[in-house]
């Protein structure tokens, strides 16, 4: 059982610290925790750190936190729980950190929340075709009030397509409920059909999703299997005029396949990710008028990092209070995960 008042410590980089820890959070975390000076550990090879670390229980986590393999837990034979105040664990944990038992959470549903709202604000702009109008400002100009016999516009008698039910697809599937021009389609080999029926969507196979979309949206982790899973015959099943949006991970989307439908103008793309990142200088991508990339907006920044906190502090105050954790992650959740 945890002690009421762990010992615990913020170990991240000093950017991250700086921006998830305001003087509240830092109030709070020491309410929550038995937190020695110092608070905050950039770098846990530094010396005179190993005091410190033999105490250590609890560890909120973040970017620019270490790999957890053996020697470094064997400086720490107290730890027993990680709160990662940030989305995927991936690169943090390690087969020794399994074999610990040393429990980990993701404030991944937390980084959910500004994914799918960016990603409903892109569907819904889709719709209306405003990206290759904004790049095209122009070409707008000239032909105000132009486009209202064109049907290729609108948010009425759509479908969009999500692919892949994880935290942010079935996010995004309930915020689209209230728009009810527009039918939502989820393909996910692993999601169960009436968790998607109560999120507003309908699961079908991808295959049989992919000529119904106007809008095709990314939402599945970077794995093995899923690399290149939209690809050439992926992209020429989709209807012309179909936007394809990638607010996930590049590497999902066979980018000389999508350039190649994008030159023809049969379809236009939103990415938010790419593979590579960034891009290099001389990619047919920045150049094409009919698709639009954003820095990787969608994720946490400004102000809704500090969402990430709170789920982490949220998970420290129920493991203080011996109470199952909201978020935990273990290693099969973790191979099907981002």
């Amino acid at each position: 059982m945890p002690s009421s008042r762990p010992r615990a410590h913020a170990v991240m980089s000093a950017e991250a610290y700086e921006l998830l820890f305001d003087e509240a959070r830092r109030h709070r975390f020491a309410e929550l925790a038995d937190v020695r000076t110092p608070m905050h550990i950039a770098d846990l090879t530094a010396p005179g750190l190993d005091d410190l670390l033999a105490e250590a229980e609890v560890l909120i986590t973040s970017w620019g936190a270490p790999r957890f393999e053996a020697p470094l837990l064997d400086r720490m034979p107290r730890l027993r729980a990680v709160f990662h105040a940030a989305g995927s664990i991936r690169q943090h944990v390690s087969e020794d950190f399994w074999e610990r038992g040393i429990r980990i959470t993701t404030a991944a549903d937390a980084n959910a929340v500004p994914v799918a709202e960016f990603t409903l604000a892109t569907i819904l702009l889709a719709g209306k075709r405003v990206f290759p109008h904004v790049r095209t400002p122009s070409v707008a100009a000239a032909d105000w009030g132009g486009n209202l016999r064109d049907f290729a516009i609108g948010n009425l008698d759509r479908t969009v397509g999500l692919v892949g039910f994880s935290r942010i697809g079935r996010r995004v599937a309930e915020l689209l409920r209230p728009f009810t021009g527009l039918k939502v389609l989820v393909a996910d080999p692993y999601a169960d059909s009436a968790e998607v029926a109560a999120a507003g969507a309908e699961l079908v196979a991808l295959d049989e999703m992919l000529p119904r979309v106007s809008v095709l949206s990314l939402h599945a982790p970077a794995l093995p299997s899923t690399h290149h899973m939209i690809s050439v015959r992926e992209l020429a099943a989709l209807p012309d005029g179909a936007t394809v949006i990638n607010t996930a991970r590049g590497a999902l989307l066979d980018h000389d396949a999508l350039v190649a439908e994008c030159r023809t103008g049969r379809l236009d793309a939103v990415l938010d990710v790419t593979d590579p990142e960034p891009l290099p200088l001389d990619s047919p991508l920045l150049d094409l008028p009919n698709v639009a990339l954003t820095p990787h907006l969608a994720g946490s920044l400004g102000t809704e990092t500090r969402r990430l906190t709170d789920s982490a502090l949220d998970e420290l105050q129920a493991y203080a209070s011996g109470v199952p954790l909201l978020y935990p992650m273990d290693a099969v959740s973790l191979a099907r995960s981002a």
